[in-house]
């Protein structure tokens, strides 16, 4: 039975999770709901920032680096800068999730911007700390949608709150005993990570780490889900994802970033996988730019 009271002290000194200097930044919070499925993102990373993402609602498959994961309400992934993630679910399942999405993030023993060590499952199971994250959440996106006063003070402090929580879900997990080599589904994998933004073959992969290409295929399908072309696929069209909703490139210069040939192939490939043409989604996230 829950001890009720009317007046709760404080017992401990707080403990700060960082000095000052190395305070970390929230850069944005979004909310997903089961109607803005094509706003889910494909497969993509972020080079310089973590996110924290809480599944609220729905059911999905989620891959994380070389790994997939069933995923439903409750749980929590953690996305270290630099791993590739991906997400798949059903119309009748939709997810719904909100993502706090930081910087300039250092904890004890972790590369920058990591929230765990590089290696260990991202995927937690957050019980009852999972209502109190989802409210920390939302209060961070409500006060940014609102653009409340002092809203960037107040989800500093949230962040440092939501941080801690995460941190305490997360304090049993366990660097991985050993660093596992490198299956020939991951090197296909890490290459093309490291190359989507060039012209890229079957044939060039292949010859890159000396095998056939009929076999690489073979054995990165068997591994990932995808085909190599699948994958290099969705792997530009997360990337163009990024820079539409975080830079202001023009079409053009986004499709040569990512490593398609011409503008009106990137923009037949992102209608075809995302639902809308790459013009609406950066209007539908930052809006129409002012004349």
């Amino acid at each position: 039975m829950t001890d009720e009271r009317i007046l709760c002290f404080v017992k401990r000194e707080a403990r700060s999770l960082f000095p000052s200097e190395t305070a970390p930044r929230l850069v944005y919070v979004s909310r997903t709901l089961p109607s803005d499925r094509a706003y889910h993102s494909i497969l993509h990373a972020h080079q310089d920032l973590a996110e924290i993402l809480l599944i609220c609602g729905g059911e999905g498959r989620f891959l994380v680096g070389e790994t997939f994961y069933d995923v439903k309400a409750g749980d929590l992934l953690l996305y270290n800068s630099g791993v590739v993630h991906d997400e798949f679910f059903s119309e009748e399942n939709a997810i719904s999730a909100y993502c706090a999405a930081i910087a300039g993030l250092r904890l004890p023993g972790l590369r920058e911007n990591a929230l765990l060590a590089d290696g260990v499952p991202p995927l937690f199971h957050a019980g009852e700390e999972a209502e109190d994250l989802r409210l920390l959440l939302d209060m961070m996106y409500r006060y940014l949608l609102e653009d409340r006063p002092d809203c960037e003070a107040l989800c500093h402090h949230l962040t440092l709150a939501l941080l801690g929580r995460v941190l305490r879900l997360t304090g049993d997990a366990r660097d991985p005993a050993e660093t596992e080599p490198k299956t020939l589904g991951r090197q296909v994998q890490a290459f093309i990570d490291g190359h989507f933004s060039e012209p890229l073959t079957l044939q060039d992969i292949g010859k890159a780490l000396h095998v056939s290409p009929y076999y690489l295929s073979h054995v990165f399908k068997e591994t990932s889900g995808y085909s190599p072309t699948q994958y290099l696929l969705r792997r530009r069209i997360g990337e163009a994802q990024n820079l539409l909703i975080s830079t202001e490139l023009p079409m053009a210069k986004i499709a040569e970033q990512v490593g398609f040939e011409t503008q009106n192939y990137f923009n037949l490939q992102f209608s075809k996988h995302v639902g809308m043409p790459p013009g609406k989604y950066r209007e539908s996230f930052v809006g129409k730019k002012k004349p």
